[in-house]
């Protein structure tokens, strides 16, 4: 399948500090972006959305900084383009403002559909936070 790369930055007003968790922990995640997120036994993370279970590995993690998951199927061995998420915080320098860019490689959809879904979830991260 054709795998679409979708890069955004949101301005959200809140610290690091505060803001990590929610991007980085399975109780973060769920309480914005999936219905159910799991961390099983190997430590891998299963994202329960659309009806589906959706696993991931965490594969960087940089405190406060920078979190992605590469999203696998758990019944094939050969898969070799997997998708991914990313999460990257950035403060400017001179505003001291904070931004969370979002990197979504994944199955195609439009542009605009994907911007619509990414628009919506950090609309409820922002809620959650108040920022």
């Amino acid at each position: 399948m054709v795998k679409n790369k979708f890069t955004a930055d949101y301005q959200i007003n809140t610290s690091r500090k505060i803001l990590f968790p929610y991007l980085s922990t399975a109780s973060g995640l769920s309480e914005w972006f999936a219905d159910d997120v799991k961390i099983n036994e190997d430590k891998n993370y299963i994202f329960s959305y659309d009806g589906e279970d959706h696993h991931a590995k965490l594969v960087a993690l940089r405190t406060n900084m920078h979190v992605k998951f590469d999203f696998y199927d758990p019944n094939s061995e050969d898969e070799t383009d997997h998708s991914f998420i990313e999460f990257k915080l950035e403060e400017n320098e001179l505003t001291q403002t904070m931004f969370l860019r979002v990197i979504d490689y994944s199955d195609a959809y439009d542009d605009e559909e994907q911007e619509s879904i990414w628009d919506s979830l950090i609309a409820s991260l922002k809620e959650i936070i108040g920022g």
